[in-house]
This record gives C-alpha cells, structure tokens and sequence, in this order.
C-alpha cells in the first residue's frame, strides 16, 4: 500500500514551495518561478514532472525521479543528495549533482553537462548521453555501462571507475585519476590520461595526440590505436596494440607490443631505453621501416590546455 501523499498535475510556485517535504508522490506537476522547491525533502516520487526553475533538489534523501525534466533555468539541481534514481529524463540545465552520495542514472541525456556530477559517491550509469566540459570531477566508486560523451576534460580526478561500451570525444579525458578500468569503448581525445594512475583500456578503440603520457602503470590489452601520436611519453606502460603506432615518444618502463611502430623516438638523456621492451608483431605496409629510432630531438613545449 502507497502511504505517500499523492500531489498530481499541479504548478508550484514561490521559494521552497514544498520544503522540508516528506513522503510525497508528485506526477505531472510543473515547478516554476521559485528557488529550492524540493530543498531538504525526504521520500520523494517524482513521474512525469517539470523542473523550470533553480536548485530543486538541495540536502534531499532518497529521491526517485522517472520520466522528468530538467529544463535550463534548473540549473545546479541536485546537490548535497543522498541516494537518488533519475530515470528516463532529459536535462537540459548544467551543473547537476554535485556532492551527491549514492546516485542512479538510468536513460538519462544530458544536453548540457557542463559542471555535471562533480564530487560525487557510488555513482551508477546506465544508457546516459552527456554533452559538456568537465563531467565527472573528482568523483569516486562509480559504474557506467553504455555512455556516450561529447566534452573535454571528463573525470579529472575520478577513482574508482569501471567504464563499458563507451563513446567519448573528449580532450584530456582521465587526467589525475586513480584506478580507471574502460572496456569495449572507442575514446578520441588529445592528450588522453595524463598523470593518471593505473589505468587500464581493454578491447577499446583509442584516437590521440599524445596520448596516454606520464601514467603510473598503464595496460592496453587488444586494443587498437588509429592516428596516435608521441604515445606513452614517460608512462610505465604494458600495452597489447592490435594495430600499427604512427609513433612512440621516451615511454619510462615496460613492454610494447604492436603490429609495427612507424616512428619509435627513444632519447637516451631523457629515459633510460633499456627500461622499454618493444614487440612488433608484423611487418608494415611495403616501403616503411618496422620502425625508426630517433634520438636526442628537439621537444616542442605542449600545446595542452590546462
């Protein structure tokens, strides 16, 4: 039996319109033109309901959301929230979820994701698409399964993250994380990973430009790499390539193992060569070397944007 108050096909307005709420069910209703209508609720069902206006969901407990928008004037909606499940919506609004602990986000499309989901715990993702810069900050414990991202600078500082059958254009994508897991997914980003500690790509399509540098412990199983360039600079790296490098740049340590290298720049001042195993598996297209040694080459400064 349903012990919840049942609000239906109401418009809400004012400032904290039903703050401090408890043990509600609220289909079809529209809020508008009010700060934190929902600010400290508790026990909350949402169906089918409209967000038009600022920071709906503020020091909130156990939410669930299905089938609601998020418009954009309803920006920073969930924040400072426990254990919430937004189901099948549309968020139009940037800056959602931060400091959220236990969220489920399931058929959800993030058309700004601008600022989204920053500093969040135990963080489950399944079917969501995003479109924004700088999704993910610094959150832990997270699994996504079936996620497409179009924004630069996603998960800087994440730990803990499992990630499956992805798509992501994403510049500097994985900066400064911890313990990073991507299966069967395609990235194209420049500058993909760095300082990143272990991370790991199985059975993933990777494009980059100097991608995957200064990594503490990164593996590469059945992967493929297609227009990378200077990977791997000062990466403790232990890499199973499917595919041809265009070139790799003074990896630190490890096994490379790949069909061929066309481009293998090793400079003795800058690592020590002797530290790197390179395996080329095939031999390349008629007319090319396996690979070429360069040594002790002018380094252009990094046209990264931090």
């Amino acid at each position: 039996m349903n012990t919840k108050k049942e609000i239906r096909q109401q418009t809400l307005t004012g400032e904290r319109a039903l703050f401090q709420g408890k043990g509600l069910q609220l289909t079809d209703c529209v809020f508008v033109d009010g700060e934190s209508p929902l600010k400290e609720s508790q026990d909350i069902e949402l169906n089918g309901s409209l967000f038009r206006w600022k920071y709906p969901l503020w020091y909130s407990k156990n939410i669930v959301a299905k089938n609601c928008t998020w418009f954009e004037m309803a920006r920073a909606g969930v924040w400072y929230t426990d254990n919430i499940l937004v189901e099948d919506a549309v968020i139009e609004a940037p800056k959602n979820f931060r400091r959220c602990h236990g969220v489920t986000l399931k058929n959800v499309s993030f058309s700004n994701a601008s600022e989204t989901l920053w500093n969040c715990e135990k963080v489950r993702m399944e079917n969501v698409t995003a479109k924004g810069d700088y999704f993910a900050m610094n959150c832990q414990d997270m699994e996504l399964d079936g996620f497409t991202l179009t924004g630069n600078y996603s998960f800087d500082g994440a730990k803990n993250v499992v990630i499956r059958n992805a798509k992501m254009l994403s510049k500097d994508a994985f900066w400064n994380t911890e313990n990073v897991t991507v299966y069967d997914s395609f990235i194209s980003g420049e500058y993909l990973g760095w300082n990143a500690k272990n991370l790991t790509l199985i059975n993933c399509t990777i494009e980059s430009l100097q991608g995957m540098c200064y990594i503490d412990n990164l593996v590469m199983k059945n992967c493929k790499l297609i227009n990378t360039t200077l990977a791997f600079e000062y990466s403790s790296v232990d890499a199973q390539i499917d595919s041809k490098i265009e070139s790799v740049m003074n990896p630190a340590s490890g096994t490379i193992r790949a069909e061929y290298i066309e481009n293998l720049i090793m400079e003795k001042d800058k690592v020590d060569t002797g530290k790197t195993k390179i395996i080329c598996g095939k031999q390349p297209a008629k007319g090319k070397k396996e690979f070429q040694i360069l040594t002790n080459l002018p380094l252009k400064p990094c046209a990264c944007e931090v």
